[in-house]
């Protein structure tokens, strides 16, 4: 059994004549408060008022604003001026000083981080020295011990980080 899947699925239906429901309800809409504030305000006052509301409803039944119809950039921009923001940078506050930083770090004994990205790269790192200078202990003992003392040796960790 096969079926059909709908296409456009996107695409309003067109209900009454050109217009789908939406626009149709805007347009109905647009033209009865212009019949309404013509009937009830003097010509002089309601003319710019008929004339703003036409447009107003000619924009929000036709016009696209980036693809999108005008009646949703009308509600976000309600939304962005009517809800609470949430500001996550303010560059407002002031700046600590280098020196004011460097107290804070002295008095709470800080552990700056270093500049490595893993901590297993720096536990590397540290084993490996540790194990390069636990050799060199070992061989200047040995040397010591035979009586060679630590001159042909390795003396300090510092010569067993250059080897």
């Amino acid at each position: 059994m096969q079926f059909q899947v709908p296409q456009f699925i996107e695409v309003e239906d067109k209900i009454f004549g050109p217009f789908t429901l939406k626009q149709f309800i805007f347009i109905i809409g647009g033209a009865g408060l212009s019949f309404v504030l013509w009937k009830q305000l003097p010509s002089f006052a309601s003319l710019p008022l008929v004339i703003m509301v036409l447009s107003a409803s000619g924009a929000l039944a036709f016009m696209k604003y980036n693809d999108r119809p005008f009646i949703m950039g009308v509600e976000n921009a309600f939304y962005f001026f009517f809800r609470e923001k949430l500001y996550l940078w303010n560059s407002d506050k002031k700046k600590k000083s280098k020196k004011a930083v460097e107290a804070a770090i002295a008095q709470e004994q800080v552990r700056i981080p270093t500049l490595s990205d893993s901590k297993l790269h720096d536990l590397a790192w540290s084993l490996d020295i540790k194990e390069k200078v636990d050799q060199a202990h070992n061989r200047e003992s040995t040397l010591v011990g035979r009586g060679l003392g630590g001159v042909s040796g390795l003396t300090s960790a510092r010569d067993a980080r250059i080897r």
